[in-house]
């Protein structure tokens, strides 16, 4: 797992009661939802701690819904991490990463934030390979996925877990190794959903492009670059009607 710089944006502020209101382009995908993520979070950690959910979060939403990319562990993730400050609690991250795991396999990753190799359903976690300086385009085609339905539809094993170098020196190693790899998941989603396949096609098509892959169980994909600037002038070229980004990296290799 590795961290785009594009993402949700949360804010939290002291309140008597518990209450969440989002806002954001994609929040429309959100609407009528009454036990959101970030909410099942907030009473996690106040029962885990022992305090009352006392807090007025705003959801910025900008990330797809159901895409793919861990939106919605992330702004789990930044619940625990902000509600840790704003109620005095001062929990190191490995104390977070236990109340994290029971909300979602992917949410003790996006409670460190910073890339990392994950095993078991998610919660053994290990260094990853060191990244280099990277641009990343990541798009959908408006297509909420559901991950359940993903795993129902495939069929057969999973490849064994692969063997990486300790890291790359630069973008074309990097691509050139993860080549030889794929995304178990990417077939069934595409029979699910085969605007996967024509968001492939076209991230294939973008110059520059070094690898195209789809992210998690979809339907969201992406594609490697040599560098942000590449991807941010790759992104413009995708049709206007899709979700589309291209930046650079959070963290190591931003």
């Amino acid at each position: 797992m590795a961290f785009a710089g594009v993402g949700d944006e949360l804010l939290a502020a002291p309140a008597a009661g518990l209450t969440l209101a989002v806002d954001g382009p994609a929040a429309a995908a959100l609407a009528g939802e009454t036990d959101n993520l970030v909410l099942r979070a907030a009473r996690a950690l106040a029962t885990a701690a022992g305090v009352p959910a006392g807090a007025a979060l705003r959801l910025h939403k900008h990330l797809p819904v159901a895409s793919g990319i861990g939106g919605g562990s992330a702004d789990a993730a930044a619940a625990l991490r902000a509600l840790n400050a704003l109620w005095g609690l001062g929990w190191p991250e490995a104390r977070l990463a236990e109340v994290a795991l029971a909300l979602g396999a992917d949410v003790p990753a996006c409670v460190a934030s910073r890339p990392c190799r994950m095993g078991g359903i998610g919660e053994v976690l290990g260094p990853a390979p060191r990244l280099p300086p990277v641009g990343m385009v990541l798009t959908n085609p408006r297509v909420a996925l559901p991950t359940p339905a993903v795993f129902r539809a495939r069929q057969g094993g999973f490849s064994a877990p692969a063997a990486l170098p300790s890291g790359w020196d630069d973008a074309a190693g990097m691509a050139a190794d993860l080549a030889a790899l794929g995304n178990d998941l990417e077939a069934p989603a595409i029979g699910l959903c085969p605007p996967v396949a024509e968001a492939l096609a076209a991230l294939r098509s973008l110059p520059g492009c070094l690898l195209a892959r789809m992210s998690g169980s979809g339907a969201t994909c992406f594609a490697l670059f040599g560098g942000a600037d590449d991807a941010v002038a790759a992104a413009q070229l995708l049709p206007e009607a899709w979700w589309r980004w291209g930046g650079g990296l959070h963290g190591p290799g931003a």
